[in-house]
């Protein structure tokens, strides 16, 4: 079979068997050839994916609290894709990434061997098996039942189940973290330094559905520079099904000194502080309430993608060193040949959205959004976002240590992650649901 009909048959399959329950001969693959978050176990044929052994773990001598040191240090490039040789690996290569290529002759992807780090605790893969058998769809997909904790779908069947596997995807129990974003204007980069906070709901250990409340996470931001922005300040709290309960979010200017509730931080409404540049729902690649697309499941294809990025990630970089005029830097970028989920997510007729059509790459290892190639409502490429993942093992998860979203017309670019000259990341930071309120907020302040 072709690897065209190959991904037909199984769309037309996704189409015809949306929502159906898995069986348990089917949730018994999880853990044999299926690892326990539902990727295939086994290596591809041509032997450039390797099977997948369980995911990464620490190299000796790291300790929390340190940049997690690159077990992957000793790998040399494979190649290296650029304008000279862009047809030749185009079919592997995202629509929105073939763009910057053309676009800019000196940036290029050095492409890696691949190594599957991605891993979870032991309780996120105890859930997935336990979800596969009962999770739902409900609401027309815009919220789920029968799952808490582990991913909903690890089989999936169709689009929508896919892109609840990424929202859902494990990402720790809580964080607090200071990092930087980069908003890149003309060649232009302004850094703003920001102090964040993230309580997750649904992936808590013991969490059930009953416990839930319809809520997801719990975050909050203080701006701490440039001075001009220092102290404005962001709480949201984000419900699992955002059209039965919409996303809260409040927000204190230093310069009014009062906190107010934002009328809407959803879709495509502008993040705060990005100059425009960046819409709500592109945070983490895709968040908040499906309602607006049909979201089309395309299969699974063998893609290069952002992986194992520990080299950006690192401790002493230069912030301006990454962030170049027109691109990150490609020398601190690492590429490799991993299967993803391709979901294309088509406007709803009578819906508005700067994105009329989204095609994510959701790797299947973790459920982590990749990339997207994002078009207009004239079916024109316009933009492109990436995610540039490592594993931090103290947790242990694989997530973006940075996101980019370039605007691929006027060559502006946003970027979200920039940690290497700040403190890692605490995952043992002690909050509860009372941090995120509008009043703790102002006592805060």
């Amino acid at each position: 079979m072709n690897a065209k009909l190959g991904v037909l048959l199984l769309a037309a399959c996704a189409a015809s068997s949306a929502y159906a329950k898995v069986d348990a001969t089917q949730a018994a693959r999880l853990g044999t050839d299926l690892t326990p978050l539902g990727a295939e176990r086994a290596g591809n044929a041509s032997g450039t994916i390797p099977p997948w052994s369980g995911g990464v773990t620490a190299p000796a001598g790291y300790q929390p609290g340190m940049h997690h040191p690159d077990p992957f240090a000793s790998d040399t490039p494979l190649y290296r894709v650029d304008q000279s040789n862009l047809n030749e690996y185009a079919e592997l290569i995202p629509a929105g990434l073939r763009d910057l290529l053309e676009r800019h002759p000196d940036f290029y992807l050095r492409v890696f061997p691949t190594r599957r780090s991605a891993a979870a605790p032991q309780r996120i893969y105890d859930a997935t098996r336990f979800n596969a058998q009962s999770a739902e769809l409900i609401a027309n997909g815009n919220g789920i039942k029968g799952a808490a904790s582990g991913i909903p779908f690890p089989l999936p069947q169709d689009g929508m189940e896919v892109i609840w596997n990424h929202i859902l995807h494990y990402k720790g129990d809580q964080t607090h973290m200071i990092n930087n974003q980069a908003v890149v204007i003309g060649g232009k980069a302004s850094y703003i330094k920001r102090d964040r906070h993230v309580y997750y709901v649904y992936n808590r250990d013991g969490m059930t559905q009953g416990e839930l409340n319809n809520t997801l996470l719990y975050y909050k931001y203080r701006v701490t520079a440039p001075s001009k922005l220092s102290g404005t300040a962001l709480v949201v709290q984000d419900p699992v099904d955002q059209v039965l309960t919409i996303r809260k979010a409040w927000r204190y200017s230093p310069g009014d000194r009062r906190v107010r509730r934002l009328p809407s931080l959803a879709y495509d409404s502008p993040q705060p502080d990005t100059s425009g540049l960046a819409t709500a729902d592109v945070v983490d690649s895709f968040n908040g309430a499906p309602d607006r697309y049909e979201w089309t499941l395309l299969g699974k294809r063998e893609m290069l993608v952002p992986y194992n990025s520990y080299a950006v990630h690192q401790k002493g970089i230069a912030y301006d060193d990454i962030v170049r005029p027109g691109t990150l830097n490609p020398e601190l970028l690492r590429y490799e040949r991993h299967r993803v989920w391709v979901v294309e997510a088509t406007l709803r007729t009578g819906f508005s959205h700067s994105y009329d059509k989204r095609r994510f790459y959701i790797d299947e290892d973790s459920w982590a959004i990749l990339a997207a190639d994002l078009y207009n409502e004239k079916g024109e490429l316009i933009g492109l976002q990436e995610s540039h993942p490592i594993s931090y093992y103290e947790v242990p998860m694989f997530n973006s240590t940075l996101e980019t979203l370039y605007h691929l017309k006027d060559g502006n670019y946003f970027v979200d992650g920039l940690d290497n000259n700040e403190p890692m990341y605490d995952f043992d930071v002690r909050l509860t649901p009372r941090d995120f309120s509008p009043q703790a907020l102002r006592r805060g302040l």
